[in-house]
């Protein structure tokens, strides 16, 4: 059995967040980075599958020098290899873009399972992964919240809007998109990071693996613009109710 799972180096969300001097990305220099959360649910996932059948397990990641960081705490976890596509340049990219990489290295080699994360955790798209599906003609099922496999057919629990769950089947080879509370993901023990620094990790460049342009470009990023606070209505119900009809109606003159 051949399972990719792929990952994404992300910022810690507690960072203090700067727009970088061209006003269409945050700033990186002075972040700390960190393996995407929800990726690491599909690692965890991946590992878990890879212990009980026997299957060898890539880890791939798109980005410059530093997502090797990201990408050494998934051989820590588990995985048995790793391929680096270097792009320096990868923040620009769009979901299309990061799924049609995804999908080129995938195609070749017949993968049986393909793990992602639902989203990221600084773009928020949770598009990649299904367009990846898309582009290698593979059953997607999203946002998981369970999953088991069994003679070539993954079973798994959809979360739905207003706390539903879904039971989804599909045969092999198939793409999931894991979501928070999969399992728990594992923490890389020191054996375990010793051995990580011994496994195969390759390093490809991102113009073999995409041959199309960017379909769309961030223009501008910027900090939502701050705003008065609100306003709180006391005293007697009917004077209230008057008090909002008369602010109401002088906000729709102003808008008008």
């Amino acid at each position: 059995m051949n399972i990719l799972v792929s990952i994404k180096q992300v910022p810690d969300m507690e960072s203090k967040f700067k727009v970088n001097k061209e006003g269409t990305w945050y700033d990186g220099a002075d972040l700390a980075w960190r393996m995407n959360e929800y990726d690491e649910y599909a690692v965890e996932q991946a590992v878990q599958l890879k212990e009980k059948t026997g299957a060898d397990l890539t880890v791939i990641c798109i980005g410059p020098e530093r997502v090797k960081e990201a990408m050494k705490k998934a051989l820590a976890m588990g995985c048995d290899r790793g391929v680096h596509v270097v792009d320096e340049a990868s923040f620009e990219k769009d979901p299309y873009s990061i799924a049609a990489i995804i999908a080129e290295f995938a195609r070749p080699k017949s993968f049986d399972l393909i793990f992602t994360g639902m989203q990221s955790q600084d773009r928020g798209s949770a598009q990649v992964g299904t367009l990846a599906a898309e582009m290698l003609g593979l059953p997607c099922i999203t946002t998981i919240v369970d999953f088991a496999f069994e003679k070539g057919t993954v079973t798994v629990k959809r979360e739905l809007e207003g706390g539903v769950k879904a039971r989804v089947t599909a045969p092999t080879p198939a793409l999931v998109t894991c979501q928070l509370g999969l399992n728990t993901p594992r923490y890389p023990t020191l054996p375990n990071i010793m051995k990580a620094k011994k496994k195969e990790l390759l390093s490809l460049p991102v113009a073999d693996l995409l041959n199309i342009s960017v379909q769309q470009e961030t223009t501008r990023l910027y900090f939502p613009e701050k705003k008065g606070g609100g306003l709180v209505l006391e005293g007697d119900l009917g004077d209230l109710a008057d008090k909002l009809i008369r602010i109401l109606k002088e906000k729709t003159t102003v808008l008008a």
